[in-house]
């Protein structure tokens, strides 16, 4: 039985952070919860979904999915030993969350999420 609770956050680097709130809250059928000029993020079923301008201080590239996990350090851990590369380290980003960015051995951008 895995630890990993599956990828609920998938956040979207944008160039014009209007005119990408306006298609997702079409897409979505509903406002966002979170509004402010630094990020937009939208709750639907159990899944959050959220608009960076310009890839923020990450430097997104391009969307990235993060899988949700209960220890974070271990799971970067197990990753790590099985290939993946550590982009961006664990770190605090408010309310008790802390999160971190790994890569696969192609190069793609996956996204870990521990919550308190």
């Amino acid at each position: 039985m895995s630890d990993t609770n599956g990828v609920r956050t998938i956040l979207h680097p944008v160039s014009d952070l209007e005119k990408a709130k306006a298609v997702y809250t079409a897409l979505l059928g509903a406002p966002p919860q979170a509004d402010a000029d630094y990020y937009v993020g939208y709750d639907v079923g159990d899944q959050h979904f959220g608009l960076v301008p310009k890839g923020g201080q990450q430097d997104m590239a391009s969307p990235v999915a993060y899988w949700h996990v209960p220890d974070i350090d271990a799971k970067l851990a197990e990753v790590t030993a099985a290939g993946a590369t550590v982009k961006d380290a664990p770190k605090e980003v408010g309310w008790g969350r802390r999160v971190a960015t790994f890569t696969d051995p192609d190069g793609n951008v996956l996204g870990l999420i521990q919550d308190r």
